[in-house]
């Protein structure tokens, strides 16, 4: 196997239910029930996503791409010889194989899309590294894994029973971790900047603060004079600490002049604070470096306080943001602070 290959990932649906047609019948198969044999379709993508949205007229179009092209892919790019890894659900092992056969279409099976496959291995799920099973976990139900790839290809050429690699010595773990969080920050930050766009976004920084325990005052939409909110600790507003806050639901950078404009409007004995979606300019943060009332934060430290406050958000704005609590080895989370 000294020569490339292309390894590809295939799931049994999302729950497992095709991995016995997999393993008895020796195929890698695709659903899609009602879209037919795809042989008398054009050898394009674009072709496939015509027919695609023709047999599914009332699909989101966003994910019309995705759908039509791992069906492409199922059909033109697969060649027979590649090679293929499947992660079963049920015996937690990832079978790997060889691709025998070109496309058919068997309407009599659940998942009609099928190839012929010669199955050569079986590796328990342990034995490879948390990157490559965060690999071949893609969303998508066909991938090719890239990454990762000579991980499953050395499996497959050992003679010998493979090792798992050892928990406390797999590198990869940390690397996951990282992916999990940028991937989640990223998901509340696009839903903020889609769903919060302006004005919204003023209320939902307030709610934020509420679950900090201040009390929050969001002016109303129009001139507010460049304070979106005021918190403070009790009832009334007059004992402090003060804080007036302005909020930018923009995703590009903030610069001194705006900050300064902010801080212009902050007394002696109260507090300013910015926060943004996006990021602020060094000369922005070094002017806030040199006034100890006043505090930016931008998207990433926005993130954090979401999480550590989520519980306690507004039931309206968990339901924007649908999060669910999830726990990653304590070596990932602490390995940048080594």
């Amino acid at each position: 196997m000294n020569d490339i290959v292309t390894l590809w990932g295939i799931h049994a649906g999302r729950t497992g239910d095709a991995e016995s047609l997999f393993l008895e019948k020796r195929v890698i198969a695709l659903g899609w029930e009602s879209i037919g044999d795809l042989k008398a379709v054009g050898p394009s993508r674009e072709a496939f996503k015509a027919y695609y949205l023709a047999k599914y007229p009332d699909v989101k179009p966003a994910s019309v791409p995705a759908s039509a092209g791992q069906l492409f892919r199922f059909v033109h790019e697969i060649k027979i010889g590649d090679l293929v890894a499947f992660p079963a659900k049920r015996s937690r092992t990832v079978h790997l194989g060889r691709i025998t056969g070109e496309y058919k279409h068997v309407p009599t099976d659940s998942y009609p899309q099928q190839r012929t496959v010669e199955w050569l291995r079986e590796v328990p799920r342990t034995n490879f590294s948390q990157g490559a099973l965060y690999e071949i976990g893609s969303a998508l139900s066909l991938f090719t894994v890239k990454t990762y790839a000579d991980e499953f290809l050395s499996a497959l050429e050992s003679k010998s029973a493979s090792k798992p690699i050892p928990a406390i010595e797999d590198q990869t773990v940390a690397e996951v971790s990282h992916d999990v969080e940028e991937t989640t920050s990223d998901f509340i930050l696009k839903v903020l900047a889609q769903e919060t766009k302006g004005h919204p976004f003023a209320d939902f920084v307030g709610n934020l603060l509420q679950t900090m325990g201040y009390r929050t005052r969001v002016s109303p939409p129009g001139i507010d004079g460049g304070i979106d909110i005021v918190a403070h600790k009790d009832e009334l507003g007059f004992e402090p600490p003060i804080i007036k806050v302005q909020v930018k639901s923009s995703v590009g950078s903030i610069g001194d002049p705006v900050i300064s404009q902010l801080y212009g409007k902050v007394a002696p004995t109260e507090f300013g604070l910015f926060v943004t979606l996006g990021t602020f300019t060094s000369q922005a943060i070094q002017f806030s470096r040199a006034k100890s009332n006043l505090r930016l934060i931008d998207g990433d430290a926005l993130v954090q306080l979401i999480l550590e406050h989520y519980e306690q958000l507004d039931s309206k704005y968990k339901g924007l943001i649908p999060l669910r609590r999830v726990y990653i080895p304590e070596t990932a989370a602490g390995s940048d602070s080594e």
